[in-house]
């Protein structure tokens, strides 16, 4: 598998998950980085979300895609790609905060973790880019600081926009406990700033430039050790 041109994968681009993930099937694998792009963002803020650490979140990020692709045969489409894709996310990010806490590893050094989300496009407007960066900040602590019972709820739905239905389907919930989670994580998260932010909430918690491409051609040499265990996908 190698990672696809610029003019070959802006051909396929606009084409819908499913379609893509038809043709990766059938054989085109190079397509798949394409899929990757389309959804570093959100597994790298849900799975950060749930785990509250960066390296951590890539290395869930590469695990999702790499398991996904091995199970894309087991993808019916009663749900959405990017919720089926996101739900693999999810499980394996749950996993890695179970053996965490089982393994009693967590090292409490009074600062809860580092957070160093580089949450802020550059921009040529200093006063702008100050004013984006404190209002990342907030959104970032509210949301960070919330239990982890109401930290991915409500990072999927205020941030992400995914729906009440797509989130219960990705995080195995009801819908109902859904908009339960994601009323008192709100209360919690001091629901004015996520409300305020508004618009503003989808510059938060990027996922781009050289960690992007570093997640890409992780997963590319990944599945390529895997095309040459297991050339097909059954």
């Amino acid at each position: 598998m190698e990672i696809i041109g610029s003019v070959e994968r802006t051909s396929f681009e606009a084409s819908s998950d499913e379609e893509i993930v038809d043709r990766v099937k059938g054989g085109d694998v190079s397509l798949y980085e394409i899929i990757m792009r389309r959804y570093n963002q959100r597994l790298y803020r849900v799975a950060r979300a749930i785990l509250r650490d960066d390296a951590e979140a890539e290395d869930v990020m590469q695990d999702a895609y790499v398991r996904a692709y091995q199970h894309l045969d087991q993808f019916a489409g009663r749900a959405l790609f990017s919720t089926w894709l996101t739900r693999i996310a999810v499980h394996e990010a749950w996993s890695r905060l179970r053996l965490r806490n089982r393994s009693q590893q967590l090292e409490d050094t009074g600062s809860d973790g580092e957070f160093s989300m580089n949450l802020v496009e550059p921009s040529p407007d200093p006063e702008q880019n100050a004013s984006r960066a404190e209002l990342s900040q907030l959104l970032e602590e509210a949301l960070l600081d919330l239990p982890e019972q109401y930290r991915a709820v409500v990072m999927l739905r205020d941030v992400e926009g995914m729906s009440t239905q797509e989130a219960a389907v990705a995080l195995d919930l009801t819908e109902e406990n859904v908009k339960v989670r994601l009323h008192r994580g709100r209360a919690m998260a001091r629901g004015w700033i996520v409300e305020r932010v508004g618009a503003k909430a989808k510059s938060a918690f990027p996922f781009m430039g050289v960690r992007c491409d570093r997640v890409v051609r992780n997963v590319v040499i990944r599945l390529a050790k895997v095309a040459l265990e297991s050339p097909a996908i059954n």
